[in-house]
C-alpha cells in the first residue's frame, strides 16, 4: 500500500510489460491550406508575357502576386488562427492518454476478478487452491461481499503491490478471513475498496471461506491514521476484519502517507 506499484499484465513477457493505452501516439501532421486556388501554368515560349497579363495591369494597382504584402498578412493571419487549433489538438490528445492510463487500470481490475472468481468455484468445489491465470504467483483464499455496497471481490494471497492490481490482498501472518483473529486485508482506494468510502457502522459484510461456509461481520467503526503509526492486533477476541486503504479517496497522486482503516467484528 504505500507504494504505487499496479502489478504486471496477463501475458507472459520476457522483457518489461508495455501498456499499450499509455504508449506513444503517432505523430500528426497539421497542413495549411492555400486561400487561392492553384492555377495551371501556361505554355509559353521562355520571357514571353502572359495573354492576360495586360489585361491586369490594366487594373487598378497592377497584379497581386502571393509575394505581395497584402498575400503575406493573409498567409500570418491565418497561420496565428491555427495555432490555437492545434494547441487544443495537443491538450486533447495529452487527455485522452492520461484518461486511457486509468481505463486501463480499471478494465485490469475487472479483468482479474471474474478470473479470479472462475478459480474461486474451482477451489471450494475441490478443495484445492486453484490459480487464476496458469503463470499467477497468488491465488484467492477468500470471498469478500458487502451486500449494501454492491461489491463483492476475491482476497488474495499476499499484499504485495503487484498482487493488489488483480485483488484485495491478505496480509501473510494474520488470521484468514473468517476465522479466529484478526484478518487484514488491503486494497486500493480507486478499485477494489472504493466501496469503503460510503460504509458506515452497522454495515453487514460477509466472507466466504474456501471450505464453503460463511460468516457475518458487521463494521464497527472507521479512521484515518498514518501508515508509520499504524497498529494492528494479531490475536481479537472475537474473529475481526480489518480492511485498509488509502486516503484521502479522491487523491490524485497515489501512495500518500495517509490511511483508511475500517473494522469489523464477527456479528
Amino acid at each position: 500500500m504505500a507504494t504505487a506499484d499496479r502489478g504486471g499484465p496477463f501475458v507472459r513477457a520476457n522483457g518489461p510489460a508495455r501498456n499499450w493505452m499509455r504508449a506513444a501516439a503517432p505523430g500528426i501532421a497539421f497542413t495549411f491550406a492555400s486561400h487561392a486556388p492553384r492555377r495551371d501554368r501556361e505554355r509559353r515560349p521562355f520571357g514571353e508575357p502572359r495573354a492576360s497579363q495586360s489585361s491586369e495591369r490594366a487594373g487598378a494597382g497592377g497584379p497581386r502576386h502571393e509575394s505581395s504584402p497584402i498575400r503575406r498578412g493573409q498567409k500570418a493571419i491565418h497561420n496565428r488562427r491555427s495555432w490555437p487549433t492545434i494547441c487544443i489538438a495537443l491538450l486533447a490528445i495529452a487527455g485522452a492518454a492520461s484518461f486511457g492510463g486509468g481505463a486501463y487500470m480499471h478494465a485490469k481490475a475487472q479483468l482479474a476478478q471474474w478470473l479470479l472468481h472462475a478459480a474461486w468455484i474451482h477451489t471450494r468445489d475441490t478443495g484445492v487452491p486453484a490459480r487464476p491465470w496458469p503463470w499467477a504467483d497468488t491465488h484467492p483464499v477468500a470471498r469478500l461481499i458487502a451486500p449494501g455496497h454492491d461489491a463483492d471481490v476475491l482476497v488474495l494471497a499476499g499484499a504485495s503491490g503487484r498482487t493488489l492490481a488483480f485483488g484485495p490482498g491478505h496480509l501473510d501472518g494474520s488470521a484468514l478471513p473468517g476465522d479466529a483473529g484478526n484478518a487484514v486485508i488491503t486494497a486500493h482506494r480507486d478499485t477494489h475498496f472504493r466501496f469503503l468510502r460510503t460504509v458506515a457502522p452497522g454495515d453487514e459484510l460477509v466472507v466466504e471461506r474456501a471450505d464453503g461456509a460463511s460468516r457475518h461481520f458487521r463494521i464497527r467503526g472507521a479512521y484515518v491514521t498514518d501508515y508509520r503509526d499504524l497498529r494492528l492486533a494479531r490475536d481479537t477476541l472475537v474473529p475481526t476484519l480489518t480492511l485498509v486503504t488509502c486516503y484521502p479517496f479522491d487523491a490524485v497522486n497515489p501512495g500518500g502517507p495517509l490511511r483508511y482503516v475500517v473494522v469489523a467484528e464477527a456479528a
